[in-house]
């Protein structure tokens, strides 16, 4: 049984964030990760511009990217285009994790790699070899679970996310030029973005039962929509045969994690589900693990409840901005209807841009 203080279940954006922190004020934190190698998350890959400050002051410069300006709103063959309040980019998990561990490691934060969490019951930590202690756990496992520390699943037709990379092509690369589209149709919707090397990345959100339609078959369910919304087919037309899909099922949009008890430290989607068309996911995760490092800092292990009512409190207007989003944004009459109004006052998106950031 090994007793570390702080333990970390995590390295991506969130565990990373928390490790330099904590790192930077000696507190000599241990990261644990499933992964033997640094893979490509499924994520919608958008990082805002104040997710960029926040990189900044955690060390994290020169991050090779793709520059966005713009959001282009789409449904059916309408087209809606307007700034963004400030640039932000596009780039992969494997990057952006890649920047992280690597400053994280330097600070002085140990990684211990291919390590399996299995629970967390009475305070222990237990993976497929040993077990932890840990005074103060900081819980960054993203969308997955650790039983002990389970989120609630959804009910109902319940939301499920799908990722599908498209190959750099030169006529793709002019068509999204500094731009994130958001694809709308009714049980979901579509972003897409290039990044880093020139692909794009197409990560979804639509409800179970519109896989279930498409009789639980990815490639049918693309051809389905290409068919029914022709901008976006003209995008998945670019779609090598065979291109393979991650998903995760059972996505709890909009919750939130009002408590927690002394040493535990929910940090990113562990801590709040921001509906991706928000394009603030990632945000939430570095904005938390740079909240929750400075909350133990100051206040040791008892500190954590009140860092998480604090989170929750940041998190409470973005989520719901996003998800009465979300809302309105599977509903094919009231797109109809908004997107004439976003046409002629386009500063409202980005207005719910703003809206729909965790801040500083």
């Amino acid at each position: 049984m090994r007793r570390e203080i702080p333990l970390i279940l995590g390295a991506g954006p969130a565990g990373c964030a928390a490790a330099i922190a904590l790192a930077r004020a000696g507190a000599k934190p241990i990261v644990i990760e499933k992964t033997r190698e640094t893979g490509d998350a499924l994520c919608g890959g958008f990082l805002s511009w104040q997710s960029l400050r926040q990189l900044e002051t955690l060390g994290i410069v020169g991050l090779k990217a793709h520059p966005i300006t713009q959001v282009r709103i789409m449904s059916g063959k309408r087209i809606v285009t307007a700034q963004l309040p400030a640039p932000a980019v596009g780039v992969s998990r494997h990057c952006l994790d890649t920047a992280m561990q690597r400053v994280a490691l330097s600070a002085g934060a140990a990684l211990e790699r291919g390590v399996t969490v299995r629970s967390h019951a009475d305070g222990v930590v237990h993976t497929e070899g040993q077990t932890f202690t840990p005074d103060a756990l900081f819980l960054a496992v993203g969308k997955h679970e650790v039983r002990g520390l389970s989120r609630p699943k959804p009910d109902g037709d319940a939301p499920l996310g799908l990722r599908i990379r498209i190959a750099p092509h030169p006529a793709l690369r002019q068509m999204l030029h500094h731009t994130i589209e958001l694809h709308l149709f009714a049980g979901g919707y579509a972003g897409l973005l290039l990044q880093e090397d020139g692909s794009a990345n197409l990560c979804m959100a639509l409800r179970k039962s519109r896989l279930t339609e498409a009789e639980g078959n990815p490639a049918m369910l693309l051809h389905e929509l290409a068919l029914a919304h022709p901008l976006l087919g003209e995008r998945l037309a670019f779609l090598a045969e065979g291109t393979p899909t991650d998903a995760i099922g059972a996505v709890p949009y909009g919750w939130r994690a009002l408590e927690t008890v002394p040493g535990i430290f929910r940090l990113g989607d562990q801590a709040a589900v921001i509906p991706s068309l928000a394009g603030e996911g990632m945000g939430i995760a570095i904005a938390s693990g740079t909240l929750a490092a400075r909350a133990f800092l100051s206040g040791g292990a008892a500190a954590a409840p009140a860092f998480q009512r604090e989170l929750a409190a940041r998190t409470r207007l973005p989520v719901a901005m996003a998800g009465f989003l979300w809302r309105q944004a599977e509903r094919p009459t009231v797109v109809r209807l908004a997107l004439p109004l976003l046409n002629a006052l386009p500063a409202l998106a980005g207005f719910a841009a703003r809206m729909t950031r965790i801040g500083d």
